[in-house]
């Protein structure tokens, strides 16, 4: 019979680290045959295809990785009811992004311990217009705290390890984040995206970091759906501003416009080694990183 190993804190296993990531949860499902083109993305699974992406996460627990990122990063009541989706629905099918990774950490019946991260996206991934790698959406921090809060709560009565607010676009966004999720009892790691050594709303990466320094309940910080590319620079920066350990997952390489993705990937595991000497304990990939990356991220970390 399957088992799921037994797993200590999240914290205490990161500061032991490293920790293997997982890839892109969007396009191993796209790989296994899911048009993903909605707003709600990979969350509309969570409904309507909900053992796709139990399957989804196994790919990458049997590739290698440590911590499997949930279903619910577009997610949202807004987003839901836009589909005609019901409050109290909405909610559990939140939580049930927790459950089915947690299913498929014991469909991978492995002798090491695996986690499961609550994926928090920014308010821009449920606009779906790709404001949230842009920023600045015309709301203050207390707008976004209020929303981001009740999605916050659906997700951590889920208990899921950690709460992973990723892919965030500027450092009010960040505050409203770390308001959101005091008192929900799980610790939480902090990723921005970035471009140019900045956020991608332009702000310094001293600064961006800074907001985390302070706060017990943050485990990690880093950066997440970036080019390769940005990874150095920030994860040195993340590590001396804060002390804490630094989460990196950046996209392959290949960049997004009008005709899809173009370009050429340059996601390389070479690449690890640079990342964990600078501070690095929790690595893997974000967008178009799949499991066969993920396992030679893996083997290069030794897991």
């Amino acid at each position: 019979m399957s088992t799921v190993a037994p797993r200590p804190p999240f914290a205490a296993a990161l500061a032991a680290g490293p920790l293997v990531l997982d890839g892109g949860l969007s396009n191993q499902l796209e790989a296994e045959g899911h048009d993903l083109g909605d707003a709600l993305w990979s969350a509309r699974l969570l409904d309507e295809a909900p053992e796709a992406v139990v399957a989804a996460h196994l790919a990458y627990f049997r590739a290698g990785a440590d911590v499997a990122i949930t279903a619910s990063y577009q997610a949202s009541f807004e987003g839901f009811a836009r589909r005609g989706t019901g409050r109290r629905r909405a909610a559990g099918l939140i939580a049930s992004s927790v459950a089915l990774a947690r299913e498929a950490a014991r469909r991978a019946d492995v002798a090491r311990p695996l986690w499961v991260a609550g994926s928090v996206g920014p308010y821009g991934a449920v606009l779906a217009d790709g404001s949230e790698y842009r920023g600045r959406y015309g709301l203050g921090v207390a707008e976004l705290e209020r929303f981001h809060r009740p999605r916050v709560a659906a997700l951590a009565a889920a208990e899921p390890d950690v709460l992973a607010l990723e892919t965030v676009p500027d450092v009010d966004e960040a505050v409203a984040l770390l308001r959101a999720v005091r008192g929900v009892g799980l610790p939480v790691w902090l990723s921005y995206a970035v471009a140019g050594g900045r956020t991608r709303a332009g702000q310094p990466l001293e600064e961006a970091f800074a907001v985390a320094a302070g706060v017990d309940q943050v485990v990690a910080v880093g950066v997440n759906c970036c080019a390769p590319e940005e990874v150095a620079e920030a994860v040195t920066v993340a590590a001396r501003v804060t002390g804490k350990p630094v989460v990196a997952y950046p996209n392959s390489g290949e960049a997004w416009g009008p005709d899809g993705w173009t370009g050429d990937t340059t996601f390389a595991p070479a690449r690890v080694g640079t990342w964990r000497a600078a501070g690095a304990r929790l690595i893997g990939g974000c967008c178009r990183v799949g499991p066969g990356a993920i396992g030679e991220v893996a083997g290069v970390l030794g897991r």
